[in-house]
């Protein structure tokens, strides 16, 4: 970690500094390195000692005074285990509203409030994934289930899509989704993009008036007790894949936990949706290398017949 502090560039997107977790650097799986430009985002999965605290923000000012001189160290550190988290800044102070972009597109990240900040930065390549289909399928009308704050429906919108459908249960994370539509020039979007604060388990009638749909994204949390469990709970919406895709029509299916690998998914399609033939797994962001692609974020692409 402390060697990829000191050879890292001036970050200008949101992006991962250093993903220990990947299990590729012995010794420092606990640790991950965020930059929320102009805020950088240090996480522990084990409880951190104060001289290890010391060492990486030492390292992170000596860079930082490098790299940018005549502005001040933002740090915020999180400490992570087992569904509960302590966040507490350690040096500086972090915007309010703080917007950060990725690929010209800016999205609203709260780094000092709960484990999510808004932005999911191993999902990048997926969200260009999906800017990139949209683009050759102009007026896509697209399913986005279990939005948070809609970063998929911004870039469909942006790439050309007619309608999405964003469902989540939390209306907070859908207002922060209303406003990274306002955010990116899209105030017209409400004619095209509704947000949907219901459970989705209980709201398939509706979800199936708007349909069918030319593209569905699924990324349920893996384990969200009383509303998501992945090993039980994905099936549920697998076996609804058929219905709601129009011909032709493609669906993005993410999982991201060590615990299940490529096979929980595959086999539950075949089992469930055999109709639908897998396309590609879109590759994870460099920046999240991982030791096994099994314990790597997995996004994989099915498609309905024409």
């Amino acid at each position: 970690m402390l060697n990829a502090i000191a050879t890292m560039a001036l970050p200008a997107d949101a992006q991962r500094i250093f993903h220990g977790r990947g299990g590729l650097f012995p010794g420092c799986e606990q640790w991950a390195l965020d930059s929320f430009p102009p805020v950088f985002l240090l996480t522990s999965f084990q409880p951190a000692t104060g001289h290890e605290l010391g060492l990486i923000q030492a390292a992170l000012a000596a860079r930082w005074q490098e790299l940018a001189p005549d502005q001040p160290l933002k740090l915020v550190f999180q400490y992570r285990d087992e569904g509960r988290s302590e966040t507490r800044l350690l040096a500086g102070s972090v915007p309010e509203p703080h917007s950060v972009s990725e690929q010209k597109t800016r999205y609203l990240v709260h780094l000092l409030r709960g484990q999510n900040h808004g932005l999911f930065l191993d999902m990048a390549a997926g969200r260009r994934w999906v800017s990139e289909h949209v683009q050759t399928r102009p007026g896509a009308q697209v399913l986005n289930l279990f939005a948070y704050t809609c970063a998929f429906s911004v870039v469909a919108l942006q790439a050309g899509a007619g309608s999405v459908v964003n469902v989540d249960m939390s209306s907070g994370a859908l207002n922060i989704g209303r406003q990274n539509h306002r955010l990116n020039g899209l105030e017209d979007s409400s004619k095209r993009a509704s947000f949907l604060a219901h459970d989705i388990f209980n709201s398939w009638g509706k979800i199936m008036r708007s349909g069918p749909y030319d593209l569905i994204i699924l990324d349920p949390p893996s384990f969200q007790k009383g509303s998501f469990v992945a090993t039980k709970d994905y099936a549920r919406l697998l076996r609804r894949l058929p219905a709601l895709l129009a011909p032709g029509g493609h669906a993005m299916l993410c999982l991201n936990t060590p615990k299940l690998g490529l096979a929980f998914l595959q086999d539950q399609m075949q089992e469930l949706a055999p109709e639908l033939k897998f396309v590609q797994r879109v590759a994870n962001p460099a920046e999240f290398a991982d030791i096994s692609d099994d314990r790597s974020l997995k996004v994989l692409i099915y498609k309905a017949a024409d």
